[in-house]
């Protein structure tokens, strides 16, 4: 571990004259160089609400509003870079950051899940309301309330976009409507005798509640994520909002303590609403030489969401021979170490409904579904109302579906109990080591099932409905930290989240089960050991052991790493080139 030490020293080097010259820490360090006349927008987080002497404080600094987003006591501001140190020596200014890009995560492409048992016994979810943050929903007979006489009664309850003027519908890019089927398709457009398969999404009755955040190319920012989960707790009775899907992210920049969009979704968790967050699609992310470790993104990296990876459907009807996706992100989070992700559902190559004048459909033949492979007899060449997607953002929904089928069953379930019961009943049967070869690079991608990378397990929808355990208090089942020992270089795991939380963290040693319950002995040494001890899979020689030098520094160093994140071109290329 002596050149990890060296590593740091020399960061710590890098950072002294930056503190030297006076950036306050109160700054997000993505803000930190950028030339003083350049206009930014940030997002200021204050210690009390804003007040009509504050705003005329900052008027005098230059700054204008934008918006108010009371739910974290802050605002959005635009101001020259220039004025950013004035304005974090007020006392009233708690921290500042960008008003950061966020973008859909995708990857290439089919579909399996196990909620048809739920089904058989009429869990469908009927009278749960699902917030879906996204980039908004086309209209589809599959979304549609066939209970109702009206036939064209939706189920889409609620729409508002928070996308400058643009309309809530149709969905311009196509990932909003994927994601509501998935959440919430009831199959019509495939059901009847001319049909052999029919795409039925997890919670095929559940009311959506869509708020719009991303533009046509997928894109969308901080504060209007942040606007669209407030107005979630706002219509929490109204709809019965119970669960809020976020198949969204961006890079890390800052603790989750800090970042504003951790701090939304935080508000959200307390207000008794499940959020399902997507992992990310950066596990094929050699860049900080991690082999895709700590590429989790935000907000998926605060402890109290559940954080979902993606698993590979291998064309079978049975999870057993189900792999790993290696584009799914991987923990510990950046910064604060914290175990991710939580549990993986399918994610690849997802059947689901179409939007066939977004962009992606229309940017790529790659995800059309051919008309024979769900239609009888002749018929057009490819399907108008399906198409298929991969990635993270394909899993969240499978898992927000799930809560949605618990808390129909039982209304009385609080956030911390479904994301504890999810956690403890998923299936913990792995391989060691699954391997994959990029068709574009002929790169080659090798996987380990560890907690960093498969978290609690797979998804079982049945077994987390018939679970009995309760999470005692809110906060009670945030997800652990990943501690490093820097002279054995030995990972274990921490309730550090227990100072915030509470004590009576479902993970810790007074727990209710303890860590081998929860993740087994086959998926890591039990909580009290090393995650990878010398006698563990990969021993000493781990990622960020003492052969990974680099890796160990970017995972356990004091900064984020990872850039301003992917285009939107750059995300569309992959989805068109990307993992079969």
């Amino acid at each position: 571990m002596n050149s990890l030490r060296t590593r740091l020293a020399r960061l710590t080097l890098l950072l002294t004259p930056l503190l030297c010259f006076g950036v306050s820490p109160k700054i997000s360090p993505d803000l930190v160089g950028v030339p003083p006349q350049t206009p930014v927008t940030v997002i200021i987080r204050f210690s009390s609400p804003l007040d009509n002497l504050e705003k005329q404080k900052l008027k005098n600094q230059g700054a204008t509003l934008k918006a108010d987003l009371s739910l974290i006591r802050s605002a959005v501001y635009t101001v020259t870079a220039a004025a950013l140190n004035g304005i974090a020596n007020d006392s009233q200014v708690v921290y500042i950051s960008a008003d950061r890009s966020v973008g859909a995560t995708l990857d290439y492409a089919s579909p399996t899940v196990g909620a048809q048992i739920a089904l058989q016994y009429g869990w469908d979810g009927t009278g749960v309301g699902i917030a879906l943050i996204d980039s908004g929903i086309t209209s589809s007979p599959d979304l549609k309330d066939p209970a109702n006489p009206n036939p064209s009664t939706s189920r889409i309850v609620y729409n508002q976009s928070f996308v400058g003027q643009a309309p809530t519908a149709p969905d311009q890019y196509g990932h909003g409507t994927h994601v509501a089927g998935i959440l919430a398709g009831n199959g019509s457009a495939s059901t009847g005798p001319n049909y052999s398969r029919t795409f039925v999404g997890m919670a095929r009755h559940a009311n959506l509640i869509n708020l719009r955040v991303l533009d046509g190319n997928g894109m969308g920012t901080d504060s209007a994520v942040i606007s669209a989960i407030n107005r979630a707790i706002e219509l929490k009775s109204t709809y019965n909002i119970r669960v809020i899907n976020l198949s969204l992210g961006r890079p890390v920049y800052e603790s989750y303590s800090k970042d504003p969009l951790c701090q939304a979704v935080e508000k959200a968790w307390q207000a008794g609403i499940v959020v399902v967050v997507a992992a990310g699609n950066e596990g094929r992310n050699r860049s900080q030489g991690t082999d895709g470790y700590a590429t989790i993104t935000s907000p998926g990296n605060d402890p109290l969401v559940i954080t979902v990876g993606a698993m590979k459907h291998m064309g079978t009807k049975w999870r057993a021979d189900d792999l790993i996706a290696s584009y799914s992100s991987k923990g510990p989070t950046l910064i604060d170490h914290v175990v991710k992700p939580d549990l993986v559902a399918p994610g690849n190559r997802i059947v689901s409904l179409a939007s066939y004048n977004g962009l992606i459909a229309t940017g790529s033949a790659a995800n059309k579904v051919p008309a024979s492979y769900y239609q009888l007899g002749p018929g057009q060449n490819f399907s108008s109302d399906y198409y298929q997607l991969s990635g993270t953002s394909m899993a969240a929904p499978m898992v927000s579906g799930a809560a949605a089928l618990m808390l129909q069953k039982d209304p009385g379930l609080t956030p911390d109990t479904v994301k504890a019961r999810l956690m403890r009943t998923a299936t913990k049967s792995f391989p060691m080591f699954s391997t994959v070869v990029d068709p574009v690079t002929n790169e080659t991608f090798t996987s380990q099932y560890d907690i960093f990378t498969v978290g609690a397990g797979y998804l079982d929808v049945w077994a987390a409905m018939n679970a009995t355990e309760t999470a005692p208090l809110t906060g009670a089942a945030a997800s652990p930290t990943a501690v490093l020992d820097s002279v054995t270089g030995s990972v274990s795991i921490v309730n550090s989240t227990a100072a915030v939380w509470g004590t009576a963290a479902v993970w810790g040693t007074a727990a209710v089960w303890g860590t081998a319950a929860v993740w087994g002995t086959s998926v890591f040494v039990d909580g009290a050991a090393a995650v990878w001890g010398t006698a563990a899979v990969w021993g000493t020689a781990a990622v960020w052991g003492t052969r990974g030098t680099q890796g160990s520094a970017a995972v356990w160093g004091t900064g984020a790493v990872w850039g301003t994140g992917r285009t939107a071109g750059e995300i569309l290329n992959q989805l068109v080139n990307g993992e079969n």
